[in-house]
């Protein structure tokens, strides 16, 4: 399973959150055997940036995983208007 997080950040938020994602994405990696990665819509709209967070090969129960992750972290508070997860999964798995 697939998950991508998406969210908006205020542009002075940006700098001191984009760490803690990083370190956040690291833990989930180590602890869970996810791979990572954060990414950001190119340019701004209506003052915000869009994030996305993407965590590839995830177990079946990561997304309580990652909500604890989120909470014990904090960065959940730098997400303007909440964060949205959607789920993916590999056409051979849903058949």
């Amino acid at each position: 399973m697939d998950f991508y997080v998406y969210y908006k950040v205020a542009p002075d938020a940006a700098v001191a959150l984009a760490p803690r994602v990083k370190l956040l994405q690291q833990q989930l990696a180590a602890s869970h055997g996810v791979v990572t990665a954060l990414k950001r819509r190119p340019g701004e709209q209506n003052g915000m940036q869009t994030w996305m967070e993407v965590y590839t090969g995830a177990p079946s129960d990561f997304a309580a995983l990652l909500d604890l992750a989120v909470q014990q972290s904090g960065i959940a508070a730098c997400a303007n208007g909440g964060r949205h997860t959607e789920i993916f999964m590999d056409l051979e798995a849903c058949a």
